[in-house]
Order: C-alpha cells, then structure tokens, then sequence
C-alpha cells in the first residue's frame, strides 16, 4: 500500500491524498467539539448537516428522507428528531402545498449556536478562498464536488456488503 512514488504526479496525488485524509479528519474533530459542547452525538450532528444542506439547497428534508440519508430505521429517526426538537436545534413545519408532508428545519436557537461556534471558523475559510482566484476556486469545487460523490459511492458500496449493520439504532 505505501510504495515509492517515482512520478511528480504520483507525489502529488499522494500529498493531496493525504491532505484530504487530515482535513477530513480535522473536520470530524471541529464538529465534536461542537457536538460535545452541546450535548449531541455524532449522529445528531449528521442530522443537524443534513437540515441545514437540504435548507440552503431550498428543498427542506423530510422525516423520511433524513432517515435514508443516515440510514435509520423510522422508529430511530422519530427518537432522533424529537431529541433534537426539545434541545432547539430543529422544528417541524408542515408543507404548505402538501398538509400530511412535515418538513424539517433548523431552528433559530440552533441556528445562533452554530453560528456562535462556526463564526471564527468562517473567517478563516474566507481568508483562505480570498487567496484563490475565481478560476481556480472553480477547479477545487469540481474536485471537491467529485471527491465527494466517490465517498458517498464508497460508503453506499460499504452499506449495500453489510446489510446487517445497515440499519442501526442510534444513541
């Protein structure tokens, strides 16, 4: 797994390999923090990600969607979303167009929190893109946008070989 690298490509496909494996992994460390800070597990932080990236798409996430994409059972969702409702992290509103349709939205509480916590976080994210020009922050979206379809591709790959551990209870 770990031989020479004889190309200067091949170098520097290792390097950013690397540098995504540690930014993955910082990542993972700064959403703790926050996590622990206010008492959630990491699958209520998926959760709460997976709101907020539905919201700023413009589609909210329902129940059930929330549920495939965390791959829970319904039962687990419901406990999950209603954690997260009393903590004031999120709220359900029904679908103006569709009344049987509860749609899930972060809620202002939760939303000041992150904010509070991932403020000094943006600033730093914007000193580093400012550095960049707009051609070549559009090259690292297309690399992050197919990095991340290859993860989820994986972990899909992962989930469909173990059935049996695909639908776990959360805590």
């Amino acid at each position: 797994m770990y031989r020479r690298r004889d190309t200067p490509r091949e170098r520097l496909v290792a390097e950013i390999t690397t540098d995504l494996r540690r930014y993955a992994v910082d990542a993972q460390q700064v959403g703790h923090a926050f996590a622990n800070l206010h008492g959630l597990n990491p699958t209520d932080l998926n959760a709460l990600i997976a709101v907020m990236d539905a919201e700023l798409r413009g589609d909210p996430i329902t129940p059930g969607r929330l549920g495939e994409h965390l791959n829970l059972s319904s039962g687990s969702i419901t406990a999950l979303i209603d954690r997260l409702e009393r903590a004031g992290h999120i709220r359900r509103d029904r679908d103006t167009a569709d009344r049987r349709k509860v749609l899930l939205h972060y809620a202002d509480q939760g939303a000041a929190l992150a904010m509070e916590f991932f403020r000094p976080l943006g600033a730093r994210t914007d000193t580093v893109m400012d550095r960049f020009s707009d051609d070549e922050l559009h090259v690292v979206h297309r690399f992050m946008v197919e990095m991340s379809e290859s993860v989820r591709a994986h972990r899909d790959m992962v989930r469909a070989a173990r059935p049996e551990q695909s639908r776990r209870p959360t805590g």
